[in-house]
């Protein structure tokens, strides 16, 4: 292997010796991932003995050995290999199936890691692998924690809209707080780019004609509803190909409606869903496959989707119509309403909204929205309806009819009632949104939400934190498509499941964790040169009894090749909706930790070995 090595980085050193920069080259060629800071630490190290700032051959070749060859590497090389030089296709196959727990086609398998890993020509030539092509193999993301075949679209995606988790974002304009931060265009680019399906837009009327989105009643900056619209046609179908859901907070005045239904049709053109699928009459919702490369518009909606059809057909559609609204003060709703848009009036006289019956609970005020036909008529799938009771919507609820709930609410729902939320889920796309009180951006937990199967759960994606990473993770599953098949016991409407009594819906799964090592962590800032004190959490988040952490020791000072071989282990009840976060910390003083980085993933998508 020293001639390889030497053919590669001997270009480099015609004058004998390379400084940092050369050296950092040298490590992309060799296709190794590398952290700049480790590098960088070791290079200072050699070159400090000698007060000059260059290398030679021999010093780069025992820092290359430094940060890539690993000794828990050699350690299991070893094990496999006889003559500690390369492993022969046979011992790589009984490498596989031992550690890696492959089953079938190890032969293939086998050649395949050979063939893609192996950089020595020779050995690659004798079907063999040296500890270089091992080292590139166990890198990869080959062996990545992430179960492979999980990584593309995998589940039925042929089942209603209603049977999914749906990655939805909230006031995605914004791109710091809600009260006095920017709003941007690129909330919008970053959270599609992220796979999110459901976006959020707050419309107000703007200058010259031309609707505005931004926080109503707050100072944050504005941004041209059109300019959105244009991100959305551009971005929409990058990162998946499944339907895209806007989310309109309508603020509007009919005019600006119609503005905004004209921008929705001109910018967008055919992805814009404008009638059903089929049958006029909907009885059930489509399912993402069925819309794929759809934008589907949710707003508040007049009459049935044929009238709307039908109208759209004749070209009727420049009126007005006016709904009325019962808001229950006790609700909290998505954006201030001490400003509604129409005046409030004890008016009794009800156009268009046949079935509207304001809840008993509180005094219910009454508002009066004016909503402009041609924007209405655009809304297909997803019209929203206030939400007033579980035993209401049973009645009376259509399938194309969908809820927002706030997070204080449905939180009690979760408590007193979750068998009734499991059943409306089970029926009826429902979205959950943060409180208004969280002016900060700050996000809840959205496990609960999921636990009782909300499918919209939108979270403020430009938020860092916990939560985001809860979200994230979860939404890698399913090759990352925004559309996550929700497990049977909360698709069944007949289901007893409920996270605080999961009874025959439990199938416990024994998860064992071994945590072997950590490789070029990110140093702690506490560090001059490239240190850390780092320790590992290893979370468990899903139904109540199954939420748990466990963490490891402390490794003191060593942030390049930290050590633990610490086994984990845990018994989860219900896998499918279970969540496990990777959590590495520095600790900086007994009472204090800082965080150096983590990983989510879905406890169902760990891949063996």
């Amino acid at each position: 292997s020293h001639t390889w090595f030497l053919s590669i980085i001997q270009d480099e050193f015609t004058s004998g010796k390379i400084d940092l920069d050369s050296t950092i080259r040298l490590f992309e060629k060799l296709q190794m991932p590398f952290d700049f800071a480790h590098v960088k630490h070791a290079f200072k190290k050699t070159v400090d003995k000698r007060k000059e700032n260059t290398i030679n051959m021999e010093d780069f070749r025992s820092i290359y050995r430094t940060i890539v060859h690993r000794p828990e590497f050699q350690e299991i090389f070893r094990i496999y290999s006889p003559n500690n030089k390369v492993l022969v296709d046979t011992e790589l196959i009984d490498f596989l199936k031992k550690e890696q727990h492959e089953t079938e086609g190890c032969e293939t398998t086998a050649l395949e890691i050979i063939l893609k890993y192996e950089p020595i020509e020779e050995v690659r030539k004798r079907r063999q692998i040296s500890f270089e092509g091992f080292i590139r193999y166990l890198s990869s993301d080959d062996c990545s924690v992430f179960k492979k075949d999980h990584r593309t679209v995998y589940q039925d995606m042929n089942q209603p809209l209603c049977d999914y988790f749906i990655s939805s974002s909230h006031n995605t304009y914004l791109i710091s707080d809600q009260l006095i931060g920017p709003s941007d265009l690129w909330g919008y680019t970053s959270a599609l780019l992220k796979g999110c399906r459901c976006l959020e837009i707050d419309c107000w009327d703007g200058s010259n004609n031309e609707p505005v989105v931004y926080h109503g009643h707050t100072l944050t900056s504005k941004i041209l509803f059109r300019a959105v619209i244009q991100v959305v046609d551009k971005y929409a179908f990058m990162a998946s190909d499944y339907p895209v859901v806007l989310s309109l907070e309508n603020h509007c005045s009919p005019t600006q409606q119609e503005v905004i239904a004209e921008h929705l049709q001109n910018t967008l053109g055919d992805k814009l869903l404008t009638s059903t699928l089929g049958d006029p009459e909907v009885t059930q919702l489509p399912s993402p496959e069925a819309l794929k490369f759809k934008i589907l518009i949710k707003n508040k909606k007049v009459g049935t989707i044929e009238e709307g059809m039908l109208r759209r057909n004749l070209d009727r559609q420049g009126e007005t119509v006016e709904i009325t609204d019962s808001e229950n003060l006790s609700d909290e709703d998505e954006t201030d309403e001490t400003a509604p848009l129409c005046p409030k009036s004890d008016s009794t006289k009800r156009k268009s909204d046949r079935r509207s019956s304001p809840p008993p609970r509180k005094k219910a005020k009454m508002k009066k929205i004016k909503l402009a036909l041609a924007l209405s008529d655009l809304v297909i799938y997803t019209k929203s309806q206030k939400f007033v009771s579980f035993e209401h919507s049973l009645e009376n609820q259509k399938c194309y009819e969908n809820n927002s709930i706030g997070e204080v609410r449905a939180r009690k729902f979760i408590k007193n009632s979750a068998r009734e939320f499991i059943s409306h889920t089970s029926r009826f796309l429902t979205r959950i949104y943060p409180k208004g009180t969280r002016t900060n951006s700050s996000n809840y937990n959205p496990q609960e939400f999921w636990n009782v199967g909300c499918q919209m759960v939108a979270l403020n994606f430009q938020t860092p934190g916990v939560q985001m990473e809860l979200q994230n993770g979860k939404f890698l599953d399913n090759g990352g498509c925004g559309y996550i098949l929700k497990p049977e016991f909360l698709r069944n409407r007949d289901s007893t499941f409920t996270p605080q009594n999961v009874g025959r819906y439990s199938k416990p799964m024994s998860l064992s964790i071994k945590l072997i090592s950590g490789h070029q962590l990110p140093p702690s800032n506490l560090s001059k040169t490239n240190k850390a004190d780092p320790l590992v959490h290893v979370e468990i988040y899903g139904v109540p009894e199954d939420q748990t952490k466990k963490k490891s020791s402390v490794v003191k000072s060593n942030a390049l090749c930290p050590r633990w071989d610490e086994t984990f282990s845990f018994t989860v009840q219900v896998p499918e909706l279970a969540l496990i976060r990777f959590c590495v910390e520095d600790e900086i003083s007994l009472v204090s930790n800082e965080f150096l980085g983590q990983y989510t993933l879905p406890v169902m998508n760990l891949s063996k070995g």
